[in-house]
């Protein structure tokens, strides 16, 4: 396993190191965000591991970077900020996971392995459908140049969709998805909210993106209708 460490903090990048190496892993270590980026651009890495607060370059910015050149290394954010909206902001913007300073060695070894087994999958920071797109982190919504005016829970559900584009979802896998696991209300209601997406983002555009799948589902046409 091939390791990339981006942290400023030399002596815990350094323990870390050693550390990762006694696991038999080969980790290659830069100390600001900027020589992290050239690094994950010029070398395939199975996993990186990126602090926050880094001279150069947040490992926010590093991590959206390389989201945006369809750079898909799974990546794990190794930081002292401990909020749950920097945790947001770091997943929002492409990382795959998040481990708070001071941590578990074993839990940072177990972490890492978890992320090189489930694999380098596409998960762009914006999400689109031919001319249909979505900002998680923004929570806006484009059609063309046309600004969308969604709530919350609409967003929640074409953000679903659209991770799944092409693909039939059930009913049940919305609900699962998109609602509280105790949800006790009708089922019933992600069809409402289809009904209400696709007033919003398909028929004022002479749209068909959302489509129902008789006794399935629905689909997102990949191509976004």
């Amino acid at each position: 396993m091939r390791v990339l460490l981006v942290d400023d903090e030399v002596r815990l990048a350094e323990g870390v190191r050693r550390g990762l190496e006694a696991e038999g892993m080969t980790v290659d270590v830069a100390h600001n965000g900027t020589d992290g980026l050239w690094r994950a651009r010029e070398q395939d890495y199975d996993v990186i591991v990126l602090d926050v607060m880094m001279p150069g370059m947040s490992g926010y910015r590093v991590c959206a970077t390389l989201r945006a050149e369809q750079n898909w290394t799974p990546v794990l954010f190794l930081t002292a900020k401990d909020g749950e909206w920097d945790e947001v902001e770091g997943l929002d913007t492409g990382g795959d996971d998040w481990l708070t300073k001071p941590f578990s060695y074993p839990v940072l070894v177990a972490r890492l392995r978890a992320l090189v087994r489930r694999g380098a999958r596409e998960r762009p920071a914006v999400l689109e459908a031919g001319d249909l797109r979505l900002d998680p982190a923004a929570h806006t919504v484009r059609r063309g140049d046309v600004d969308l005016e969604l709530t919350a829970r609409e967003v929640a559900v074409l953000d679903f969709l659209l991770r799944h584009r092409g693909e039939v979802v059930t009913k049940l896998e919305v609900l699962d998805n998109v609602w509280a696991d105790d949800f006790e209300g009708d089922p019933n209601i992600v069809e409402v909210y289809i009904g209400r997406l696709r007033r919003k983002v398909d028929r004022p555009f002479g749209r068909d993106a959302i489509q129902t799948v008789r006794g399935a589902g629905y689909r997102l046409a990949a191509d976004g209708g």
